[in-house]
């Protein structure tokens, strides 16, 4: 197994070879930080991780991002976004993702064409073919490029990889944008997103480190990985955390008891918009 992956990352490497001068698409998670440390060290100052600062970016996944780049001494940039601007990202339909990531790759194809990069890279990697991701979508129509697809390497594998590297984000939980915490059909505000954001950086203050927190307009669901659900009913958790909550316009909170789980909006939306919105 450890050959296979050792194959995997030297077809990694190759392929950011061919890629040329490269902006990757950068959010800090482990998939595009793995890629970002990676083209650093294969192309050194011919690439350039980008990251996009939009109200739907949480601050702690900011200056997170911002410092693994530091760390590693990995050239960066940071731009803004307005998919909040756009009525069909605000709406919160099942292609909002698709309206956020066309907004993205728009801004990186301009920066990619003024200034003479070859091509624009993102972080999917071979286990995001199968779940339900409309911004692959705009990926593919704007020509971005998918290196850890290519090398037809698995999260776990990505994973493996950066440990081995010694990256203290191998384990780092996955962090989606705060837009996806909020229920379809709801029209994203930045109203929201604070307040989401605000609701899980309580749950992060208090020792959590793999959850969700939902909105549902006046309800708020928290789902918390299995093996830390034990750790809400300690004294004072639940008592703090309702009263935060409420604190932030939510007049009821609950407790999700299938536990944290990635994608848990999908499974209402009717198959026709999954359809339409670039789902199988």
């Amino acid at each position: 197994m450890k050959e296979e992956i050792q194959a995997k990352q030297r077809a990694l490497e190759a392929r950011l070879r061919e890629c040329g001068r490269l902006l990757v698409a950068y959010s800090g998670g482990i998939d595009s930080a793995y890629l970002a440390y990676v083209a650093h060290r294969v192309l050194g100052n011919d690439m350039l991780a980008v990251l996009a600062d939009s109200p739907s970016l949480a601050r702690s996944q900011y200056a997170d991002a911002l410092a693994f780049a530091e760390e590693h001494a990995i050239p960066r940039r940071v731009i803004e976004t307005a998919e909040l601007e756009n009525p069909n990202y605000a709406r919160n339909s099942a292609d909002r993702c698709f309206h956020c990531k066309d907004e993205l790759f728009t801004v990186l194809e301009r920066l990619r064409a003024d200034e003479g990069f070859a091509a624009v890279a993102y972080g999917m990697n071979l286990d995001d073919r199968g779940d339900f991701r409309p911004g692959q979508r705009a990926a593919s129509e704007h020509g971005v490029v998918a290196p850890l697809l290519d090398a037809k390497l698995s999260k776990a594998e990505i994973r493996e990889l950066a440990r081995e590297a010694g990256l203290r984000v191998w384990d780092k939980p996955a962090s989606a944008c705060l837009s996806s915490r909020i229920e379809y059909g709801r029209p994203v505000t930045r109203e929201a997103l604070s307040a989401v954001e605000r609701a899980e950086e309580l749950l992060r203050e208090l020792g959590f480190r793999i959850f969700r927190v939902r909105h549902h307009g006046e309800i708020a669901r928290i789902e918390i990985a299995r093996e830390e659900m034990a750790a809400l009913f300690a004294d004072g958790v639940l008592d703090r955390i309702t009263g935060e909550f409420k604190a932030l316009g939510f007049k009821f909170v609950t407790v999700d008891l299938e536990g944290y789980r990635s994608g848990s909006m999908n499974p209402v939306l009717p198959v026709s918009q999954l359809i339409a919105a670039g789902g199988k």
